[in-house]
């Protein structure tokens, strides 16, 4: 049985630098953060089994916004970084600064391939996706 669980209430902060990030929570719907260590096979003559060793990293974000219009807001805040390297902090909870129990994972010079800037239905709030790829991860435990 758990003995700890965790509401479902992200903070999503993103920017040109960690000095510059926007808060774009109140836009975010949803956040998922994977690191990965690509393998790399080790597996020498006279193993009976593939084995393995890590190699680089490869993280991604993806994330769902609103898409919104208004100044430093969705469209206003990412626009400028499409095509370039940024920074991105996810944390597990918004009402609180980094800590032990809310780290900040950090993607630094992650690279934000594309942004939809129309994606609508009929009767829907527009939403886009959005995917960072690469990076530098780290865990910002300090508040």
């Amino acid at each position: 049985m758990a003995t700890s669980t965790q509401l479902s209430n992200p903070k999503v902060q993103i920017g040109a630098a960690i000095g510059s990030l926007v808060d774009l929570t109140d836009q975010a719907t949803s956040a998922t953060l994977t690191r990965t260590v690509e393998a790399l096979e080790d597996t020498a003559f006279g193993t009976g089994s593939r084995t393995y060793t890590g190699g680089l990293e490869n993280n991604e974000l993806t994330v769902t916004m609103f898409m919104s219009y208004a100044a430093a807001e969705t469209y206003a805040s990412l626009k400028d970084l499409v095509g370039t390297k940024c920074t991105v902090q996810v944390n597990p909870a918004y009402g609180s600064g980094d800590s032990a129990t809310n780290p900040g994972f950090v993607l630094t010079n992650t690279y934000l391939e594309s942004l939809p800037v129309i994606n609508s239905s009929l009767g829907e709030l527009a939403t886009v996706d959005l995917t960072f790829t690469g990076g530098v991860y780290s865990v910002d435990v300090t508040a």
